[in-house]
């Protein structure tokens, strides 16, 4: 299975924050995600006398900011897709899975795999799967094929996390 256009400029960057998730008509999907970095200017925004003050005084806020890439990814149709927060998410097993990429991944082993293979059925087609990996969230979305992937421009700022 060969990777989709835009596949490695999703994997290029260090992380991803999804911003939106909506379907713009029944059965599509579109996906927006920021790249965020490491933001040295923001070095030291902790509280004085914290408990943490000592642990966090040469940390750095992840964040997107101004020069950030904004990615939309858009499925025409998809069999299904799940969205878990990341604490809860990134605590699952992943043995026994086979995937390409690192914040974009495609699998041709996975769990969510065995689910839809147990739980429907009817497909025209085989089956992928594809994973964004978020600061925020984890996005699995199952699908007949890739999803067409843009740049869509610098992120607009402020946009920050709190």
């Amino acid at each position: 299975m060969s990777s989709p256009p835009g596949f490695d400029s999703l994997n290029s960057v260090t992380y991803l924050y999804l911003r939106e998730l909506s379907e713009p008509k029944d059965n599509s999907l579109r996906i927006i995600v920021d790249e965020a970095v490491a933001n040295r200017a923001g070095a030291g925004l902790v509280q004085a006398d914290t408990p943490l003050t000592e642990i966090l005084k040469d940390s750095f806020p992840i964040e997107s900011i101004e020069g950030c890439k904004r990615f939309e990814l858009f499925w025409r149709t998809y069999v299904a897709y799940l969205v878990t927060e990341e604490c809860v998410g990134s605590c699952g097993e992943s043995a026994g899975e086979t995937y390409s990429g690192k914040l974009f991944r495609l699998y041709t082993k996975s769990h969510f795999l065995d689910h839809l293979a147990r739980d429907t059925g009817a497909h025209t087609e085989p089956v992928q799967h594809y994973k964004l990996t978020c600061l925020n969230h984890l996005i699995d979305v199952a699908s007949y094929g890739p999803p067409e992937i843009r740049q869509i421009g610098p992120v607009s700022l402020p946009f920050r996390i709190q």
